[in-house]
């Protein structure tokens, strides 16, 4: 799934890096949950996995404005799990230090 994740990456360049195991926290059963958790009081980070940042409307309208077509990704189910601060190390290009601190800013004015 890795080398699926890391051909994706380097074919378009979009967005991947190594998956994060959510699945020992405890009450945790599956990803969906992820705003809920993922940084204490569902504040949404550059280091928020991206489907949690998805499964938050105001998050997802960030994404979206700001790189657009993550969402649609055809490899999206292979780096979902991962943080835009993982993925930036595979997609330096997309994932610019700019591009960064314009979503992290957007996300915090969106809470």
């Amino acid at each position: 799934m890795k080398i699926i994740a890391a051909a994706a990456v380097l074919a378009l360049a979009p967005f991947a890096a190594q998956a994060q195991d959510h699945s020992g926290h405890a009450g945790h059963a599956g990803h969906a949950d992820h705003a809920a958790h993922a940084n204490g009081a569902g504040k949404l980070t550059l280091d928020t996995p991206v489907e949690a940042i998805v499964a938050d409307a105001k998050g997802k309208a960030v994404l979206e404005a700001n790189l657009p077509g993550i969402t649609t990704h055809e490899h999206y189910e292979h780096f979902k799990t991962m943080s835009l601060k993982q993925l930036a190390g595979m997609a330096p290009d997309r994932l610019t230090p700019e591009a960064l601190a314009r979503v992290e800013a957007a996300l915090a004015a969106a809470k």
